[in-house]
């Protein structure tokens, strides 16, 4: 009989050894990556596939870091406001957490206000990606398997999205998924906190923008879509020709935080999106991007932010334009569909560049 129990007890210490290593295993290592080429600077991790900073120079040469964000990963854990992420499986807001595909009504996180925002409680922003492959003068490649029913939504999906360099003063993301089972709806975004004076320069109002938008989508009180289209003109919305973040931006309830509609240019796959230009530092931002959409953000919630090097973020500190399809997409029939098919693939592109004078 003792020999029995001595038999179990190494039998049960044998397989809980087992899944501990299997468990360290499938442990996914969170670092740091820089990608560096001539005076540009990008600093990335893993986590949440994040940009953590982007240092370029300004008008006298001088390097500065212009994007919002932590000194430590625990910082980002924590984070709420979503500081440079790679956000989805569906950026922006999806109404009462809930939309119906092929017949089956699929109910979400409500983690804001009774709607779901960027994929839910967890979603790609708040999870560690593998490093497919990494070179540090030229690009970085970062890859995610979403589970079916991850946050609520159906299907396997295979998520990249790549970091790339191009010369000394651009560079481009390229998102890119397949679902692998199911139907899903897919919207990635970019997060990054822009302020082009260095982050820690204090608001962003006197920034110029431009948006090639001429039309914006209204939202209601808890910043869902109506449907419909509304034309800038007249309105503080107008960034058609540059002009001050804050000029206008009083006529509003606090702050910019809406999807325009791209206007389409020569290119009909690849648009010209925003223009954000800094006087002072003379650091000037160009964006290009393949989706309809962007949303403008001018961070109005932001409150004693702890960031990097100890600055402290308030409201304005930066500007977000995350290129995206239309919020709430999945239960507005007249939006363009973001529902993605086994056999086709999402196709996420973005530029920017970086001048100062």
């Amino acid at each position: 009989m003792m020999f029995k129990v001595y038999l179990v007890f190494w039998i049960r210490l044998g397989l809980l050894l087992l899944a501990q290593a299997h468990e360290n295993e499938n442990e996914k290592k969170i670092g740091f990556y820089e990608l560096k080429r001539g005076d540009m600077r990008l600093n990335l991790t893993n986590y949440g596939a994040t940009i953590v900073s982007v240092i370029v120079p300004d008008k006298h040469g001088n390097l500065g870091d212009i994007t919002l964000g932590y000194d430590d990963i625990e910082q980002y854990k924590n984070d709420t406001v979503y500081f440079g992420a790679l956000v989805g499986r569906v950026a922006n807001r999806i109404g009462h957490a809930e939309f119906t595909l092929d017949g089956h009504t699929y109910k979400l996180p409500a983690n804001d206000h009774g709607n779901t925002l960027h994929g839910g409680f967890i979603g790609f922003g708040d999870v560690v990606w593998d490093v497919k492959s990494y070179k540090e003068d030229s690009y970085i490649t970062f890859t995610y398997d979403s589970d079916d029913n991850e946050q609520g939504f159906p299907g396997k999906l295979t998520v990249s999205v790549s970091y790339m360099l191009i010369g000394t003063d651009k560079y481009a993301v390229k998102m890119i998924a397949k679902p692998v089972d199911k139907a899903t709806p897919v919207n990635l975004a970019q997060h990054t906190y822009w302020n082009l004076g260095g982050h820690n320069s204090g608001d962003i109002l006197s920034h110029e923008v431009q948006i090639f938008g001429s039309e914006i989508i209204p939202v209601d009180g808890k910043l869902i879509p109506t449907g419909k289209f509304q034309s800038v003109k007249g309105t503080p919305y107008d960034f058609l020709e540059p002009r001050e973040v804050g000029s206008k931006i009083h006529d509003l309830p606090g702050l910019y935080d809406i999807n325009y509609v791209i206007n389409e240019g020569s290119n009909e796959h690849f648009r010209k999106v925003a223009i954000v230009k800094d006087n002072v530092s003379g650091r000037k931002l160009e964006l290009w991007s393949n989706q309809p959409g962007v949303q403008f953000y001018t961070s109005g919630m932001l409150t004693s932010t702890k960031g990097k090097d100890g600055a402290i973020y308030n409201k304005y500190g930066g500007i977000a334009l995350e290129t995206q399809g239309f919020p709430d997409s999945v239960n507005q029939p007249n939006f363009p569909s973001q529902i993605v098919r086994p056999g086709d693939t999402y196709k996420h592109y973005m530029v920017y560049r970086f001048t100062a004078a």
